[in-house]
């Protein structure tokens, strides 16, 4: 039996699961929209319903807060964020929304990252912008004075969006790359926490947990991948997170397993097999043990 990985959303299909009418995503639609979008949050985000189930798409995104907070995942990693600040995602990595203030405010925008690197090389400008990066921290918090330098760049973005006739994609992707500019003097001065060789070890373990998730469920595939003994990932990971190496192991899987059951027509009994619970009762119990739900229920679920 074949292991597919999670379905991946195009532009076009992200709209199924963000929107309650399917009047209010199919207004979003553009010519361009598969290559790049932005909206207002304050436009749409009434009509969106959240918690937005796992999923994840072949574009990079990007959400501003003026006003507000939203609640984000990355990966495994949660993250609560306010106004003046970006949440960066890169394209194919897993990700949920679980939640926006009312009084929520701002931009979102997809793009293509081949927008970004026409004329470079792909490799450069995600090392010149780590917040991109699969495994980068998503959060780049501005202050006050560069804010309105942001919402120009950000207004000017729309302003091409909205044009009658195709945008200037010349004119976007240098705005977009103004943007990126702008915002990289914040990076630095906002790592807080001094990578050390634990914490580098735990995030190679996650973006390989991302990457080989349906092909290796064992801790001692994972520690022969980054060349290191299952004792020492363990401590590594305990000491960066506070979790065991499995925990995160079962993490993934959950994470995987909750998008099978939104995003395909698997069976049930497929999507156990895929996830390495060759029992279905193992599969079950496993599910309701982390949710409190079964698979079935959890699939019924809006």
């Amino acid at each position: 039996m074949k292991t597919e990985a999670v379905p991946i959303l195009n532009p076009f299909e992200m709209g199924q699961i963000h929107f309650d009418s399917h009047l209010a995503w199919q207004s979003l639609f553009a010519p361009t929209h598969h290559y790049f979008h932005i909206n207002r949050l304050e436009d749409y985000k009434g009509m969106m319903r959240f918690p937005l189930p796992p999923h994840r798409k072949v574009v990079f995104d990007f959400v501003f807060l003026t006003q507000g907070s939203s609640v984000r995942s990355k990966g495994l990693d949660s993250f609560d964020f306010s106004a003046d600040t970006f949440f960066f995602l890169p394209a194919y990595q897993i990700t949920t929304h679980k939640s926006m203030s009312a009084d929520a405010a701002g931009y979102y925008c997809h793009f293509d990252i081949e927008l970004l690197t026409k004329n470079f090389h792909s490799k450069e400008i995600l090392q010149d912008f780590p917040f991109l990066q699969f495994i980068g921290n998503p959060l780049v918090t501005i202050d006050t004075a560069t804010s309105e330098t942001i919402l120009f760049i950000l207004q000017r973005l729309e302003k091409e969006y909205l044009k009658q006739e195709n945008p200037d994609f010349g004119i976007v992707q240098v705005y977009l790359l103004a943007l990126m500019s702008e915002i990289k003097s914040f990076v630095d001065t906002q790592r807080k926490v001094k990578i050390n060789a634990a914490s580098q070890i735990t995030e190679k373990y996650k973006s390989a947990l991302a990457q080989y998730i349906y092909q290796k469920q064992k801790i001692t595939d994972y520690a022969e991948v980054l060349a290191v003994t299952p004792n020492h990932l363990n401590k590594c990971v305990k000491a960066t997170t506070g979790k065991s190496a499995h925990d995160l192991l079962d993490d993934m899987l959950l994470l995987e397993a909750k998008v099978l059951l939104k995003q395909s027509n698997l069976s049930i009994a497929e999507i156990a097999f895929r996830i390495g619970k060759n029992e279905l009762s193992d599969f079950g119990r496993f599910f309701k043990q982390k949710t409190g739900f079964t698979p079935s229920e959890y699939r019924k679920m809006d």
